[in-house]
């Protein structure tokens, strides 16, 4: 898998239920050309895609609000956050995923998109990779409420804010979601709006 300072890999499955979850026994040759027996677990739900959705003309960007019970459960007192619309590949190609999502989350039907960057989110210890994108929208677009998929249990607000008040939330710390600071960011430098 592309090092030689690895292996003797043990995998063992802990949770195979709403992603897979396994704990991984291996040797790891330190610099020192030392051998370690490590222990870690893998948690892997997939690829995912995220996308700003973004309005020149207006100045806005569309982003969603749904509760996430993670960040519940770490202090985050009502559960809700703030993020770039979002969803995991399930087998698609980044590109058709993050069309299909926008029109599930939003109710925009955009046709393009722009891929700017893939990343790892948590690699310490999840194995999802994220594809980013960034789509221009606009009334037109629009084709439903959005929402997300009722069979999927989906209950998603979707906002259309002024840019300049995103960068505000990202600074006062109301947004707190990464993949959606990461693409406000991009947006910034790149002056998208």
């Amino acid at each position: 898998m592309g090092t030689n300072r690895v292996k003797n890999i043990k995998r063992e499955i802990l949770s195979d239920q709403w992603a897979l979850l396994e704990k991984v026994n291996y040797d790891y040759q330190l610099k020192s050309e030392k051998w370690v027996r490590q222990n870690r677990e893998s948690y892997n739900r997939g690829d995912g895609a995220a996308i700003l959705l973004y309005n020149p003309p207006k100045g806005t960007v569309v982003l969603t609000k749904q509760f996430r019970m993670p960040t519940y459960l770490n202090d985050n007192s009502d559960g809700f956050l703030v993020e770039a619309c979002a969803g995991m590949l399930d087998k698609d190609h980044p590109e058709d995923c993050i069309i299909k999502e926008v029109e599930e989350e939003t109710g925009y039907r955009i046709k393009e998109v722009k891929k700017i960057m893939e990343a790892y989110s948590s690699p310490g210890a999840v194995t999802e990779k994220m594809h980013y994108f960034v789509g221009e929208y606009s009334e037109d677009m629009k084709v439903s409420e959005g929402g997300g998929l009722e069979s999927e249990l989906e209950d998603i607000e979707v906002m259309e804010l002024p840019f300049s008040e995103i960068v505000e939330m990202v600074g006062n710390g109301q947004i707190q979601d990464a993949k959606t600071i990461i693409l406000v960011q991009y947006a910034q430098i790149h002056k998208l709006l």
